[in-house]
């Protein structure tokens, strides 16, 4: 068995990858690590996937078997856990989902005490106790045995916790909500509702296997075609857990995570509340951004991909606002994980604050023309493309026709057999064919490598 913790969490198709042996190893393991041998509870959410209930069985089970209580708050995104375990007092708490991945997929991902995602080091400990079948020295019994504790506030607490972030009367406004028939498809229509707003809901009702099923952040074109036909003021559309967003302006112009961090960074700025001058940001957060924000005096920091270095760079360096061009955006103010809703809130308010249309405050930045081709590779051979001699002079003949204007990026997927080859230039001349050649290039170079 190979590396158990992805970019986030465990994660792999349900009932074969993700097995329930599995995942009551990793509970019990999970368990051993976060508690430090301290009694008390963790907190366990999932998304609406149908094996949900079969791996959180397994996983409850390996929790209880250390002595440790679950409390199952149901159907909660993951940014509501991560608030839950703090707000609850808990050890740990964790989350049952494989955010964006289809239906067949699942994932495990802990958060510690204070809701931060674990480091390397303690997944690391977690895994070798699971992969070289350590055999863990505490067996409780009789009263000693955790318990299962079924909440059902933690979407009211959560809600209300929301609110309670914001200053936003949304009389008048109309938003049309994506809900990826995912972990957010009753709380984001019922936050909206209750902050005054008139709503109009696609894909609010998940099967088990429809969530992100052509539709949410990642397939925005329904959001774009949802807003214009309900001449909706905006968007908001989510992915599986609900931890990011894309957005869309009244016109039906998508509002990444990039055009997220101008407009709130920009906000924030003018209150004086962006703290240390700085947006943290990622290698693939677009040059139009960083352009805009030099305009502006605003830094910016980058990161490797993945919410969890951006959360890393913004602890370490007391920043407050940063994000990915995928939509997870941290306010740290008050959350310590991308929040969609959250975010999705947050942009509302700037635009009542600003008394302008979404669409105004969308034009601040202008894009590179960007482009993302997967090539495919196996899993255990998708780190391999940088020490192929010939695959890095391909890049480097690439990144020689944009004559400093432009960028080659590639990196490994975090959770799928892919690698990832995105270009930028400040103009498109054949963006696509160019990123598709490169990413075939590398599927015939290491793709099929045994």
């Amino acid at each position: 068995m190979g590396k158990l913790f992805g970019t986030d969490g465990v994660r792999g198709i349900a009932n074969k990858d993700l097995t329930p042996e599995l995942a009551f190893k990793i509970g019990r393991a999970g368990a051993y690590i976060l508690s430090n041998s301290n009694r008390g509870k963790i907190i366990l959410g999932k998304d609406t996937r149908i094996s949900g209930d079969m791996l959180e069985a397994a996983l409850t089970a390996g929790i209880c078997s250390m002595g440790l209580d679950v409390v199952s708050v149901g159907i909660m995104p993951t940014p509501a856990v991560a608030y839950l375990t703090r707000k609850y007092e808990a050890l740990a708490g964790v989350v049952i989902s494989a955010s964006h991945n289809p239906g067949e997929y699942n994932g495990i991902k802990f958060f510690d005490a204070r809701g931060l995602k674990l480091s390397d080091e303690m997944e690391e400990q977690i895994e070798e106790l699971i992969l070289n079948d350590e055999k863990i020295e505490n067996i409780p019994t009789g009263n000693k045995i955790g318990k299962v504790i079924v909440d059902d506030n933690g979407s009211d607490n959560y809600i209300q916790y929301l609110i309670s972030t914001i200053e936003l009367d949304l009389k008048g406004i109309k938003v049309a909500l994506d809900c990826a028939n995912g972990a957010l498809y009753k709380i984001a229509p019922e936050t909206i509702k209750r902050l005054g707003g008139d709503i109009v809901v696609v894909n609010h009702e998940p099967t088990g296997m429809n969530i992100n099923q052509s539709c949410g952040s990642t397939n925005p074109k329904e959001i774009q075609k949802l807003v214009v036909d309900s001449r909706s003021d905006i968007g908001l559309s989510f992915d599986g857990d609900g931890d990011r967003i894309i957005a869309v302006d009244e016109k039906g112009k998508i509002i990444d995570g990039d055009h997220i961090l101008a407009i709130c960074g920009t906000h924030l700025k003018k209150q004086g509340k962006l703290k240390n001058n700085t947006i943290v940001g990622t290698v693939m957060t677009n040059m139009g951004l960083d352009l805009y924000l030099e305009e502006k005096g605003i830094d910016m920091v980058k990161t490797k991909v993945g919410d969890r270095y951006i959360l890393e760079e913004m602890l370490k360096s007391d920043y407050v606002l940063g994000g990915e061009q995928s939509g997870h955006i941290i306010f740290l103010d008050y959350n310590t994980t991308g929040d969609g809703l959250a975010t999705g809130l947050h942009l509302l308010e700037v635009m009542k604050a600003e008394n302008k249309p979404i669409s105004e405050l969308n034009k601040l930045i202008s894009d590179y023309p960007q482009v993302l081709i997967n090539a495919k590779v196996k899993n255990e051979l998708k780190n391999k493309y940088h020490n192929n001699r010939e695959i890095m002079e391909k890049i480097k003949q690439v990144e020689e026709i944009f004559h400093g204007q432009g960028r080659v990026l590639i990196r490994p997927s975090g959770t799928e057999p892919l690698v990832r080859v995105m270009i930028e230039a400040k103009e498109d001349i054949g963006l696509e064919k160019i990123a598709s050649d490169l990413a075939r290039f590398i599927e015939e170079k290491i793709g099929m490598e045994t």
